[in-house]
């Protein structure tokens, strides 16, 4: 079963090479959060490929895609959609709004309102929309993958805690070294890939999928190591806020995508500490005094790793 996910994992990571150069960790950490039906949030600087990442993901799987520009006059309806009354049918007809795709770009995610952020909520906790009381789902599978500055805040609106943690995994793609972006000027000197770039599968297939990654074998000692590195986030002396449940369980359904992509149908404590930081470091809420100290969510669950042991003491020993 799973070595079909390894071959949807190779074919995509191919495919979506023609477009993004030396981005081959960051699109396979996409490919986990698509298999285990996450959000994620792209949090880096502008011009660094976040829109051609998403672009290209959408267009490998054959999947729709949205993008939505978010600016301080934006409104939940202009994301959501509208019912405009029809003259001729005399009644009102629903017009979706770009947020009915199944790969979402909402691009600058902080420079939205909380109203309209918080639009967004629905969509990615219950994949559906209501609009005037009807209740409309999102074609699956179906992926939010928001963007923001991490530097520019003047006109901004944070994203707050229970909005930060619907995130399924944080991803930022950094500079490219000389030599990749030599390759970029190269590439699109005469036309961009993602003009050319073809679909490799199907959204019926990665819905397939979805399901398959979600019967890897968890044993019960590497499901004790995540829950304990995650109450570890919850108990550290500069932490005010740790991981949610929510976290334990992202890690695991992001831990069994990757080890399917890796053609196994069980996870290693491996595996867990690979995603640890991209899928816990931003649910972390540092005390103000650790801030000012420039300590990171980061540089914690990486001191983290290194602490909580992968096997459980035994008690009652010596």
């Amino acid at each position: 079963m799973v070595q079909a996910v390894a071959d949807f994992a190779r074919t995509m990571e191919k495919n979506m090479s023609q477009v993004m150069v030396g981005k081959e960790q960051e699109t396979k950490l996409l490919l986990v959060a698509l298999l285990s039906g996450g959000h994620v949030l792209l949090e880096d600087v502008p011009g660094v490929g976040k829109t051609m990442l998403a672009r290209s993901l959408a267009t490998s799987f054959g999947g729709t895609f949205n993008r939505i520009q978010c600016t301080p006059d934006l409104l939940p309806s202009d994301i959501t959609g509208v019912s405009i009354y029809n003259q001729k049918l005399g009644d009102f007809t629903f017009r979706p709004g770009p947020l009915l795709a199944q790969i979402v770009l909402a691009d600058e995610i902080n420079r939205a309102t909380p109203r309209t952020q918080s639009s967004l909520l629905e969509a990615m906790g219950e994949g559906q929309v209501t609009v005037d009381g009807v209740t409309y789902p999102l074609e699956q599978p179906f992926m939010v993958l928001a963007t923001q500055n991490p530097v520019e805040f003047e006109g901004t609106f944070p994203l707050p805690e229970a909005q930060l943690d619907r995130f399924f995994l944080r991803l930022t793609l950094g500079y490219p070294s000389v030599a990749e972006e030599n390759e970029v000027l190269v590439r699109l000197q005469e036309a961009h890939p993602i003009q050319t770039l073809q679909a490799c599968t199907t959204p019926q297939e990665v819905a397939k999928l979805q399901k398959l990654v979600a019967k890897v074998h968890v044993e019960a000692s590497v499901r004790d190591y995540i829950v304990r590195l995650v109450h570890s986030t919850r108990t550290h002396p500069q932490v005010h806020l740790g991981a949610s449940p929510r976290g334990s369980l992202a890690l695991l359904r992001a831990a069994q995508a990757l080890a399917a992509m890796d053609g196994r149908d069980f996870i290693l404590p491996d595996d867990v500490q690979v995603l640890a930081i991209p899928v816990l470091a931003h649910r972390l809420t540092l005390k103000v005094e650790s801030e000012l100290r420039g300590v990171s969510a980061i540089s914690i669950i990486s001191e983290l790793l290194q602490q909580v042991d992968v096997k459980a003491e035994e008690m009652g020993e010596g």
